[in-house]
């Protein structure tokens, strides 16, 4: 019996149904509207909309599968998602807003819809300015210590592919997280998509979208102005100073990002409380894209006219210590993202297509402030201390450059020095190494043991063909700067709202942003307003 034949559908109702396709019948619209329709019980004429709800990839079935929820509508009409509205905030109370990643651009965000005034300090330089310097970063090998890979507006997750999956989903409302992103601009898609990600090419215009946002409701927008110290009465944070002197009075959301080491450093100098914690350090590890998609796909001929390119995913605990994949970039490219001089650290991204011709992930091991020697590092900067050590370090086996020191996959494993590399996407270049030196062994030791054991588990990801990249050690911040579970509040410091990825609470982009959000909530609380 239909739909219809049960009266559960009429001209002017809704229906959710459930399909499942082949991709290109998936690629196809008037196929999936002939095939919903069928499906439901109704003419196909008698469909004004279709909106697909939930997409993604059942790539353990042969063939390959593409599971959808389909909502049909009699209306043309189907509003994806709800608009939030912000209000103008030029007259009213100012808060002060430290750092404009995902964290502080949410949390201003959030104040406009409370009716506060956010005032959003930058140190770096706009998303489109960042650009330029990313481009000279390459050409030239000089890190700008403003405006890089980390520095700049959007944050680290500006030039990070923009993955939009999360699993912290009890900490706020990804959904409208998700809303916000689209109504300034980014796809539609990622409202359906399983693992949503916008591209590096496509999120420099939503951030300037949301800067806009803010600057039309009464916001303010300062860039270059690094902030270099907390102004306090006491023990309550009254505003903050910047590096040309200007001061900014109201209470502070401290939303920094995980590479403001100078912050992390005033803050303990200054003794307010900051706390050293677990993260996880590496390699980035490059396969050509083609291979990872016959690898999830199974199939010889990779991933067709029709699927996306493919992803993995995967974890090994090697010694009480996980060693997993991280950042996962398809069709991406390798990037240099040191924030001094003297560094080297790389990171992926890729563009919203994800064509491009190889496949990068983060692969690293999950360290604890225990794991490090004590005779060098201790106290709460020290997995900072040795997150720098590391990446001077590399830096030094790279010639003293930003080209990156790398592996060939087996020969790692092997303890095997690479007669020669292969091609990669990493365009400063590379220098041949022994990885095994360059990390201390309870990093290097339970990478080779869990690249063996991912070998066993999906065929051909174990190959000679891939090459790893050092060093990795931006996963996450390496301090965590306390606060209050309820009000968000530092527990020693009122007025001082620490939040985000920075802060260490958070882990990417929607994690991030909904931190900032409910950051914003306990400023509200504190106001009283």
């Amino acid at each position: 019996m239909t739909l219809l034949e049960q009266g559960r559908y009429n001209t002017d109702m809704q229906i959710d149904i459930n399909l499942r396709l082949s991709p290109q019948e998936a690629a196809d619209t008037s196929v999936l509207t002939q095939a919903a329709a069928k499906q439901a019980g109704i003419p196909v004429r008698d469909i004004g909309n279709v909106r697909i709800l939930r997409r993604s990839i059942d790539a353990r079935r042969r063939p390959v599968v593409v599971d959808l929820q389909i909502r049909l509508s009699s209306s043309g009409e189907d509003v994806p998602f709800e608009e939030v509205t912000y209000q103008n905030v030029g007259e009213a109370k100012s808060v002060i807003v430290v750092g404009a990643g995902p964290a502080g651009l949410f949390a201003s965000l959030r104040l406009l819809e409370l009716g506060l005034k956010p005032v959003l300090l930058e140190r770096g330089l706009d998303v489109h300015q960042r650009k330029k310097d990313l481009a000279g970063l390459v050409r030239t090998g000089i890190v700008d210590t403003e405006s890089n890979y980390s520095f700049g507006e959007g944050g680290a997750g500006a030039f990070s592919d923009g993955k939009l999956y999360t699993r912290a989903t009890k900490r706020g409302d990804v959904s409208k997280v998700l809303n916000q992103l689209c109504q300034h601009g980014a796809d539609l898609d990622i409202l359906c998509d399983a693992h949503p990600h916008i591209g590096s090419n496509k999120l420099p215009q939503v951030i300037e979208a949301i800067r806009n946002t803010i600057l039309s409701h009464g916001g303010e927008i300062h860039f270059q102005s690094k902030v270099v110290a907390l102004l306090r009465k006491g023990f309550t944070v009254e505003g903050v100073q910047t590096s040309d002197g200007a001061t900014y009075f109201g209470p502070v959301i401290l939303a920094t990002g995980h590479s403001a080491r100078d912050m992390y450093r005033y803050l303990h100098a200054e003794g307010i409380a900051v706390e050293s914690k677990a993260m996880a350090m590496g390699v980035r590890l490059e396969h050509k894209q083609h291979l990872i998609d016959q690898m999830q796909y199974k199939q010889e001929e990779g991933r067709g006219l029709y699927l996306p390119a493919a992803e993995y995913s995967f974890v090994h605990q090697v010694e009480g210590r996980g060693v997993y994949s991280f950042c996962m970039c398809p069709g991406g490219f390798v990037i240099p993202a040191a924030t001094e001089a003297g560094q080297q650290v790389v990171n992926g991204m890729s563009a919203s297509d994800r064509k491009g011709e190889f496949a990068n992930s983060g692969m690293v091991v999950e360290l604890h402030p225990e794991d490090l020697p004590s005779d060098k590092f201790s106290g709460p900067l020290a997995m900072l201390e040795f997150q720098e050590a590391l990446e001077r370090r590399s830096f030094a086996y790279a010639n003293q450059s930003i080209k990156a020191p790398a592996q060939r996959m087996v020969d790692f494993v092997k303890h095997v020095r690479s007669k020669d590399l292969c091609e990669t996407s990493y365009l400063p270049g590379l220098v041949n190494a022994d990885l095994h030196a360059l990390f201390p062994a309870f990093i290097s030791t339970r990478l080779a043991l869990a690249f063996e054991a991912f070998g066993k588990k999906a065929s051909r990801f174990l190959t000679n063909d891939a090459l790893l990249l050092a060093a990795e050690t931006r996963t996450s911040s390496p301090v965590r700067i306390p606060r209050d579970t309820e009000s968000k509040m530092h527990p020693e410091y009122t007025g001082l709202f620490p939040c985000g990825e920075g802060a260490g609470y958070a882990g990417g982009i929607v994690s991030a942003a909904m931190d900032g959000v409910s950051s914003a909530d306990g400023v509200k609380a504190y106001l009283g307003c």
